[in-house]
This record gives C-alpha cells, sequence and structure tokens, in this order.
C-alpha cells in the first residue's frame, strides 16, 4: 500500500524565506549628536504579526522599534521590519499558533538583531545589542489576557 493509501501524513515545518520587509533610520539631531559624549538610554517596542498568504504558507513579521535618546533628545531611532515565510503542512490545528507565535519569531529575532547593530553602526553611532526576548513568555501573556478577557465579558 502507498502511504497516500494510508493516509500517512508527514508534519512539514519550512522556512520558505527570510527577509527584511522594512528598515528606516533617522537621526533627527544630525551632525550635533555626534559631538555628545554621553550615554544614551534605549529603549525597544517589539510586535509580531501573522498572515496567512496560501492554504498552508504564512508571512510572520516582528517589528523594532529601537529609539535611543540623550535626555528628552532622539539620538536616532531605527525600526526594522525582519520577516519570513513559512509553510505548515499537516500540523494539528492546536500547534499552528503557537509555531506562528513563539517558533517563527525565535528563527526571525537574531536577524532583526542584527538588522538592527548594522543599521546603528552604518548610522555613526556604536552597535545597539539587543536583549533576547522570550516570544515564548510573550504568547503565554497573551493567552492569559485574552483567557480574562473571555471570562469578564461572559
Amino acid at each position: 500500500m502507498t502511504e497516500a493509501a494510508q493516509g500517512n501524513t508527514q508534519t512539514v515545518f519550512n522556512i520558505e524565506k527570510l527577509y527584511v520587509k522594512d528598515l528606516s533610520l533617522e537621526i533627527p539631531h544630525a551632525p550635533h549628536i555626534f559631538l555628545e559624549r554621553e550615554n544614551p538610554q534605549v529603549d525597544m517596542q517589539l510586535k509580531a504579526q501573522t498572515e496567512k498568504i496560501e492554504d498552508d504558507i504564512y508571512e510572520v513579521v516582528i517589528t523594532a522599534t529601537v529609539t535611543t535618546k540623550l535626555g528628552e533628545k532622539v539620538m536616532f531611532l531605527i525600526e526594522v521590519k525582519q520577516a519570513g515565510i513559512f509553510r505548515l503542512n499537516n500540523l494539528p490545528s492546536e500547534d499552528v499558533e503557537p509555531v506562528l507565535a513563539v517558533l517563527c519569531p525565535n528563527i526571525l529575532f537574531p536577524y532583526l538583531r542584527e538588522t538592527v547593530s548594522n543599521t546603528a553602526v552604518r548610522g555613526g553611532f556604536a552597535p545597539v545589542l539587543l536583549s533576547p526576548v522570550n516570544f515564548d513568555m510573550i504568547y503565554q501573556q497573551h493567552k492569559q489576557e485574552q483567557a480574562k478577557a473571555a471570562a469578564t465579558s461572559h
């Protein structure tokens, strides 16, 4: 008997493509900001989005907005959208969301981190080394918030 006749389907997770979808660098106070010698404060905002492209193909995008300030003065602002196209075949439906919310961002984050650092250096600044992000914890918190919201709406 063939595999198809037996109904034996293999789970597939493929990275089809990794790419920078959008990148911007703003240095609003150049060239004067380069004369400053203080240590800046770095703030990072992070969000993830998923879009179904075809039946088993998804695009996952993580966006980081990194703002570096001296007091109230912005030294530079970098925004990076690091994206990937992922193929998920024969994955149990309850596993699709965690794969897209945790595994895919974990794959994308090192690329995003490198792009942020390289962009800062090309802008004339020291590298920005972003701390690792626990996407599993973020996902679990999101699920808890959804459960609380559902419980309070009933």
